[in-house]
C-alpha cells in the first residue's frame, strides 16, 4: 500500500503499557508492505516479548546495544531507516533523548541516523503535564523529531482521570508514519476540503431521512491527503467509521447545514472533493412533536434540498479542483457525464451502486474517472483507500496543470 510498499521502518518500543497497542502497529505496517525492524528497550521487554514482534512482522526483534556480531547494529538499523519510530516513549527515554544519551540501542539510532523521526509519547496524564516532560517534548521537536501528542482517554491506573497521555490509536501513528514517509508531500501547502457521510434530513425530533452511505470513502481520501501534505477539512454527517487522523472535522447533520459549511471552507480552498451523500430531500414541514403512528398521515410531503455543488459554485476560488461522485443504478457514464457539465466539475467519480462490492456499505469500491477533457479512466474494485489514491493522483496531476 502507497506509501509503505518497500519502506524500511525502525520501530523502537520503551517500557509503557501502550506497548501492547505496538504489536498491532507493527502488524499494520507488516501488511501495508513495509519491512520492520523492531527494537526493543529492557523494560519493553518485561511488556511485550522480542517473538512477539518477529511474529507479526517476520523478522528477529533486536534488543541489546552490543551483542557478540552485532555491534555495529544501531548504525545498520540508523542507515536503513526510511522513518524511525519510537511507540510508546516513556517520559524516560523523552528526557534521555532530550540530552543526547546513547546507553541503549534506541537512543543510538536516535543519534546516528538521518531519517525522519516520529515520537509517541505515552504516560501517566500527571506526568505527561510536567513542565520537565514538556520541556523535554518541545526541545526534540526543536531537534526536528516530530512528537505525535498524546490522546486524552482511560489510563492503565483505575484511580487516575482521562487526561493526555493515553498513545493514539496504531491506526493514528500509522498515518504520521505515511506522511513522513511522503514529505514534504505532493499536497504540501494545498488546503483540500472534503465531505463525508450522509446527511439527515429531520421528519420529527426522533425521525429522519437519510441513505446508506458510510463515509468510508470520504474518510479514506481525507486520510490519504493528509498524508500527502494537504491541510485537509472534513466536513462530515453522521459516520460509521472513525475520523480519520490529520484532518480538521467539521460535523454537520442536515444538508443546509453542509452547504454551509462547503461555502465557508471555499474561501481558501484549493481542491473540493464532494465524496458525501447529502440527502436529496428533506420533509416540508418537519413536526415539533414525534408523529404517533396512529395519527401520522398516510403520505409526507418533501421538499428538495439544496444541491451543494451548484449552490456553492458562486464561492470557488479561480483555480480550485472541484471533484464530485455520482452514484447511479443506470447509464452510470451518461449521467456522470451530465453532473460533470452542469455542475462545473473538473472530475467525476462514477460508480453503480447495484454492483456488489461497490457503492454504499462496502470497504471497496469499483470507479470511472471521467475528466473535463472527455478522458474516461475504469478502475478494478479496489479498497477505497486504494481508490482514494487514484483520486488524489488525478487531482495532483489537475493541479500541476493549472
Amino acid at each position: 500500500m502507497r506509501p509503505f510498499a518497500g519502506a524500511r521502518i525502525c520501530l523502537g518500543v520503551t517500557g509503557g503499557i501502550a506497548s501492547y497497542k505496538t504489536v498491532f502497529l507493527a502488524r499494520l505496517l507488516t501488511q501495508a508492505g513495509a519491512q520492520v525492524d523492531v527494537v526493543l528497550s529492557r523494560s519493553a521487554r518485561e511488556f511485550v516479548g522480542a517473538i512477539t514482534f518477529e511474529a507479526v512482522t517476520g523478522r528477529p526483534a533486536h534488543t541489546e546495544l552490543i551483542a557478540e556480531g552485532r555491534a555495529l547494529d544501531h548504525l545498520k538499523l540508523a542507515r536503513e531507516a526510511n522513518v524511525v519510530v519510537v511507540a510508546p516513549a516513556t517520559a524516560d527515554f523523552l528526557a534521555r533523548s532530550a540530552t543526547g544519551q546513547a546507553d541503549d540501542l534506541i537512543t543510538a539510532i536516535l543519534l546516528a541516523t538521518r531519517s525522519p523521526v516520529l515520537l509517541v509519547p505515552a504516560m501517566n496524564d500527571k506526568m505527561w503535564g510536567h513542565a520537565q516532560v514538556q520541556a523535554n517534548a518541545e526541545h526534540l521537536r526543536g531537534l526536528g523529531y516530530d512528537v505525535l501528542d498524546p490522546d486524552t482517554g482511560p489510563l492503565a491506573s483505575p484511580t487516575e482521570g482521562a487526561g493526555a497521555g493515553r498513545m493514539p490509536e496504531p491506526e493514528a501513528i500509522m498515518a504520521e508514519i505515511g506522511r513522513l514517509l511522503e514529505a514534504p508531500g505532493p499536497l504540501a501547502g494545498r488546503h483540500v476540503v472534503v465531505t463525508a457521510g450522509p446527511t439527515r434530513e429531520p421528519v420529527d425530533p426522533v425521525r429522519f431521512l437519510s441513505n446508506r452511505s458510510s463515509g468510508r470513502m470520504g474518510a479514506s481520501i481525507a486520510s490519504a491527503a493528509h498524508r500527502r501534505g494537504a491541510r485537509v477539512t472534513l466536513i462530515h454527517g453522521p459516520l460509521e467509521v472513525s475520523l480519520p487522523h490529520g484532518a480538521r472535522p467539521v460535523a454537520v447533520e442536515t444538508t443546509e447545514e453542509m452547504a454551509r459549511e462547503v461555502r465557508a471552507a471555499l474561501a481558501d480552498a484549493d481542491v473540493l472533493i464532494m465524496a458525501a451523500a447529502p440527502a436529496d430531500f428533506t420533509a416540508a414541514q418537519p413536526a415539533a412533536q414525534k408523529l404517533k403512528k396512529e395519527q401520522a398521515p398516510e403520505s409526507l410531503a418533501l421538499a428538495r434540498t439544496p444541491d451543494i455543488l451548484r449552490t456553492t459554485r458562486d464561492a470557488r476560488r479561480p483555480g480550485t479542483i472541484v471533484v464530485g461522485f455520482a452514484l447511479e443504478t443506470e447509464k452510470v457514464i451518461e449521467h456522470a457525464r451530465g453532473k460533470l457539465e452542469a455542475k462545473g466539475l473538473d472530475l467525476v467519480v462514477a460508480n453503480d451502486a447495484t454492483e456488489p462490492g461497490a457503492g454504499f456499505g462496502t470497504t471497496t469500491n469499483r470507479v470511472t474517472l471521467i475528466g473535463r477533457d472527455g478522458a474516461v479512466e475504469a478502475h478494478p474494485l479496489a479498497s477505497k483507500d486504494t481508490v482514494a489514491d487514484v483520486i488524489l493522483d488525478r487531482v495532483e496531476a489537475l493541479l500541476h496543470g493549472r
